[in-house]
């Protein structure tokens, strides 16, 4: 397919651009800075008629595209003003979905975000592991926007019944080289409580937006993408009893199973995490895969 990826330059973003390279696709990315390269076009996604002059084609590069992955935003609450983040990503995601659809573009996979689930979890969560079959609860203006960006593809999809928009709920992004500090989490189970221990490889995440590519079916969905394990070396089961101790356990846990369950990427999207801290070795500096 010929692909838009938007934010490729990004932490997640260069590993899709990558994947769906690999992949065979021909790939553009839509970012707001880089070095000039055949595979970059220089947007500002908070600009609507730029978004959509890309979309549209782009002279000697593209006549059009088949698909849009959405990646490009401010990643995380507190780096700029609350008012700031909610402008950039609101009216950028608005800006990308519009675009597509006026470009005749009947496929988005886009970065939700773990954070509508609860994150920090100051909250209790309902139970555990968490799904996606409970209402959001954003708890910061980043994840407000995410709960609403979801919310806008329901009715997108609702007044085009062709068009597949799917939402990623990723987890904390990891590239090889952050896993070296992984060990230190076990000395306080409460460090990392906010996302229930969770993180995605971010040859995984790649890994699942190709898989959304592939499997998305017209109409809406949101899936949670974090790895298969926790980032503790600690059981899962007792991390849930000592932090959550009223939280329902909804089934037996795996040694290290993730508390972000990942159900169903798996079972609709063929999502399967090949990636884990765990096969970690310093002196190679990249993972080996189970």
């Amino acid at each position: 397919m010929r692909i838009a990826v938007t934010g490729g330059s990004g932490k997640l973003g260069r590993h899709v651009v990558r994947r769906l390279n690999d992949d065979g696709h021909q790939v553009l990315n839509l970012d707001r800075t880089g070095e000039r390269n055949p595979g970059l076009a220089i947007v500002d996604l908070r600009n609507y008629g730029q978004v959509l002059d890309v979309l549209l084609g782009l002279d000697d590069r593209h006549n059009g595209f088949d698909a849009v992955v959405h990646l490009g935003a401010i990643p995380a609450p507190g780096i700029i003003p609350d008012a700031a983040t909610f402008e950039n990503n609101m009216l950028s995601t608005y800006n990308v979905f519009q675009a597509a659809r006026r470009a005749g573009i009947k496929k988005v996979v886009y970065a939700s975000s773990e954070t509508v689930l609860g994150l920090p979890f100051d909250v209790d969560p309902p139970y555990i592991p968490v799904d996606e079959e409970y209402p959001a609860r954003p708890e910061s203006t980043y994840s407000l926007v995410k709960h609403l960006e979801e919310q806008m593809a329901i009715q997108l999809t609702r007044w085009d019944p062709e068009l597949s928009i799917t939402g990623l709920r990723f987890s904390n992004v990891m590239d090889p080289e952050d896993y070296e500090r992984f060990p230190e989490f076990d000395a306080d189970a409460a460090a990392r409580k906010w996302n229930l221990w969770g993180y995605i490889d971010g040859r995984d995440g790649a890994q699942a937006v190709a898989r959304a590519l592939e499997h998305g079916k017209p109409g809406f969905e949101a899936f949670i993408v974090a790895n298969a394990d926790t980032v503790m070396s600690r059981s899962s089961a007792s991390l849930a009893a000592e932090v959550f101790p009223n939280v329902q356990v909804t089934r037996e846990l795996g040694e290290h199973e993730t508390l972000l369950s990942i159900d169903k990427a798996k079972r609709l999207l063929g999502f399967k995490p090949e990636h884990s801290w765990r096969s970690y070795h310093p002196s190679r500096r990249t993972p080996t895969e189970d």
